[in-house]
Formats: C-alpha cells, structure tokens, sequence
C-alpha cells in the first residue's frame, strides 16, 4: 500500500510541476504581447482613447474567486 502512496504523491508532484510551469510560460507570453510592454519612456499615459483602447486590448486574465484562491489556484 505504501508504495502505491508513494507513486501517487509522486504523480502529483510532478502534475503540479507542469502545471506551474505552463502557467509561467502563458503569463510570460501575455506579459511579452501586451500593447504596454512597447513603451519606450517608462509609463506614459495613452495621448487619446484609441491609443488607450488599443493598450486595453490585451488577454485578459480571469482570476479565480476566493474559494479557489484560498487552495492555491492561479489567475489565468
């Protein structure tokens, strides 16, 4: 029975591992695309409402209620 457990945390373990790693790799690739991330000057404010509507049209990021928070679950 012991060495079931062991397969099975095992298993989880590294699940969790390419779990956390896809997270980092789609939260890489929409930090990378984001209008903002082409900003030459620092943070500048957007000169009208296209240039801030096109800065606006990026992925959004659904972030999971509290409940799924509290046991570890990441925005995406």
């Amino acid at each position: 029975m012991t060495m079931t457990r062991q397969i099975t945390t095992l298993a989880r373990r590294v699940a969790a591992f390419f779990a956390e790693c896809n997270y980092a790799q789609r939260r890489l690739t929409t930090l990378q695309t984001s209008p903002d991330a082409y900003l030459t000057t620092g943070y500048q404010a957007p000169d009208d409402y296209a240039e801030f509507l096109f800065r606006t049209s990026g992925t959004l990021l659904r972030e999971p209620d509290a409940r799924r928070r509290a046991h570890g679950q990441l925005v995406g």
